[in-house]
């Protein structure tokens, strides 16, 4: 199991949590997503590292942006 922690912007409500929990987690290989929502931090448990081009694209999908690290 691979923990990888993103920084997304825009995220200011439960819609957004739902939102970005939802795209993220129809990512292949996703077991969990938790939201940090005051942090804006995403935290994703996969069973192998992901492309963050792949998360990039679930977050845009979400409506909110992931933050270049």
């Amino acid at each position: 199991m691979v923990n990888t922690t993103y920084q997304v912007q825009g995220m200011t409500c439960g819609h957004c949590v739902s939102a970005v929990s939802t795209e993220v987690g129809a990512i292949a290989g996703v077991r969990d997503v938790q939201v940090d929502l005051a942090a804006g931090r995403v935290t994703v448990s996969s069973d192998q590292p992901l492309e963050t081009a792949v998360v990039r694209a679930a977050v845009d999908e979400a409506g909110y942006d992931l933050v270049d690290a």
